[in-house]
């Protein structure tokens, strides 16, 4: 629990200034969050996009476009508590029509748009979803007859299509029963591939509780300018930026493809102050400019990194960040010269890739959390991080460690104001993830220190038990991997062992960077893309490397497979273990 001094200035604060006006429980909902700030700052930009030329909305004038959306969902028919679904790349239209449905009182189903056509089918009818906002790829799709049985209407979140959301209008104006704060805000499904959907019911406590119990740990501001690159129907991107940007009336910038070239232009061209992705991107970055500073030569090169252990040494001593001026025209070529913090979330990051950023100037935040949890428990506090940690536990948050072992690792439960109420019409699965003192189990593994930091070892299920009977995390082994560029993605599991003690031994599946290995590229050979010998010759001493420098004995690889296809990854680039075979 925190043990923060209640005479403390809080971040949530200024709402006591709005308590009896908007708003009269303990939080405001997410429309009445957002009511809020549009008061405070109705000229601020709120929702932009490049494409490829600016296009933005003031707070006053999406806040028009959401109550008009709202009025017209009422005039279908869309009552207090109704389910209406939304899938669609990152856009302004898309967070118009997520707050038009809260504004309309009914519940929000953000749905993935990277799955198949028939998933994203099956998520719109496990949630009873009676209308369906949807962009111009998948539009056609879903309004041929039968494609969505119980869906009455289907909304495009592009111009191209009719029923596009900035277009429509009700012909009078309806009454709205708006929800409260203990009511259901949001189902977020976790999974539409296998099994039954689950999914996590939130309410407009756990979202608005979460954003600002997390500003105690991370100062944002209203001149700020947040990235949204990541996927935004993701619980961490939803509130780690949409909801936190609007909260205190920053502006969110929409990415809307994740390729480099696209990236660095926005961040440049946007002057974008929050970043925040997953490691798989911060690894990309960070491997590029360290790679630009070695092409200068090898003594550049050495007093580079040099300068970057002192400036790191000065920061993590005296507070004083002298990367920017030390390095600032390595991070304008970067496009991160802008770039106030950086926030890494959705899987752990190697202390080495975070350490370095910080080196370089840039005051770099991990995360951690879970969809159930709404999703931030924890953020490592820049003006006092810790490298191996990915962060302190946010006030609020009730934290343990259950069953903990002999260095104090075990499953990690919480409890508070940030934990969701259940999953959607399942109440046997409720019952499983939630102790009898009503913990939240969250099914990762790690461990808590003296000043409430939380360090990660990894998933329960998918521990491995060693031949000598040790538990080996595979999420700590990978993270050994993250620096190397020549790897595109690594999987680590456990394989029977045929000795006498049983137990399981180590195997990696290894993908290599296909850029890496091509003709032209840092792994070339002679200037051809290095063979598949070549390659797997490579890996094979990669992972020599790893083992003899990185890891303990019962820890170590005993067996690599080189892929020839890339493994599927989630939205936030994570593999799906449970489809590799």
């Amino acid at each position: 629990m925190s043990t923060e001094s209640q005479n403390t200035p809080r971040p949530w604060d200024f709402l006591e200034d709005f308590r009896g006006s908007h708003f009269t429980g303990e939080w405001p909902t997410l429309p009445q969050v957002f009511e809020i700030t549009t008061s405070r700052f109705p000229d601020r930009p709120c929702f932009t996009v490049y494409e490829p030329e600016r296009t933005s909305l003031s707070y006053r004038e999406a806040h028009a476009r959401i109550l008009r959306l709202a009025q017209y969902l009422r005039s279908l028919g869309v009552e207090h508590g109704d389910r209406v679904a939304v899938s669609g790349k990152n856009s302004p239209e898309w967070a118009v029509s997520y707050l038009a449905i809260l504004f309309a009182g009914a519940v929000v189903v953000p749905v993935d748009y990277q799955l198949h056509d028939q998933e994203i089918a099956n998520l719109v009818k496990a949630s009873g979803a009676r209308v369906f906002a949807v962009d111009e790829e998948r539009f056609d799709t879903f309004t041929a007859s039968g494609a969505l049985p119980g869906v009455k209407h289907v909304l495009s979140l592009a111009p191209s299509k009719p029923g596009y959301v900035y277009d429509l209008q009700s012909e009078r104006d309806y009454p709205i029963q708006a929800a409260t704060e203990s009511e259901l805000a949001a189902i977020m499904y976790t999974s539409g591939t296998t099994g039954r959907p689950k999914g996590v019911m939130l309410t407009h406590r756990n979202f608005v509780s979460d954003c600002f119990l997390a500003q105690a740990n991370l100062t944002i501001f209203p001149e700020d300018v947040f990235y949204a690159l990541l996927p935004i129907h993701h619980s961490y991107s939803m509130l780690a930026v949409f909801i936190e940007s609007f909260s205190v009336g920053a502006e969110t910038v929409f990415g809307k493809r994740m390729a480099i070239s696209q990236i660095l232009h926005d961040l440049k061209a946007a002057n974008v102050t929050m970043f925040l992705g997953v490691p798989l991107l911060f690894n990309k970055l960070l491997g590029g400019i360290m790679r630009g500073i070695k092409e200068k030569g090898a003594v550049v090169y050495g007093i580079i990194r040099s300068l970057m252990w002192l400036s790191g040494g000065i920061k993590k001593t005296t507070g004083s960040n002298p990367g920017k001026a030390l390095f600032g025209s390595v991070l304008d070529k970067a496009s991160l010269k802008t770039i106030r913090i950086c926030i890494s979330g959705g899987g752990p990051l190697a202390p080495s890739v975070f350490r370095q950023y910080n080196q370089l100037g840039i005051d770099f935040v991990q995360g951690y959390g879970l969809t159930e949890t709404s999703p931030i428990l924890t953020l490592n506090p820049k003006e006092h991080y810790k490298e191996t940690s990915v962060g302190r536990v946010i006030p609020q948050a009730e934290m343990k460690i259950l069953s903990p072992d002999e260095r104090g690792a075990g499953e990690i439960a919480v409890k508070g104001p940030m934990v969701m109420s259940g999953y959607y019409e399942m109440p046997e699965e409720t019952a499983e993830v939630f102790t009898e003192d009503h913990f939240f189990r969250t099914g990762d593994v790690g461990y808590l220190d003296h000043e409430n930091y939380l360090y990660l070892t990894g998933r329960a299920k998918n521990l491995i038990v060693s031949e000598g009977g040790k538990n080996v995390y595979p999420e700590e082994i990978e993270n050994a991997f993250q620096l190397y560029g020549e790897i595109g993605q690594i999987l680590v599991r456990g394989y029977p062992s045929d000795g006498p003690r049983g137990g399981e031994l180590i195997e990696a599946l290894i993908y290599p960077d296909e850029d890496f290995f091509a003709a032209g590229g840092p792994g070339a050979v002679d200037g051809a893309a290095a063979t598949k010998e070549q390659i797997g010759e490579r890996l094979d001493a990669i992972v020599a490397e790893v083992n003899r420098e990185q890891l303990q004995p019962y820890q170590r690889i005993s067996r690599t497979v080189v892929l020839d296809e890339a493994m599927e990854m989630t939205s936030t680039k994570k593999i799906k273990r449970q489809t590799v075979d």
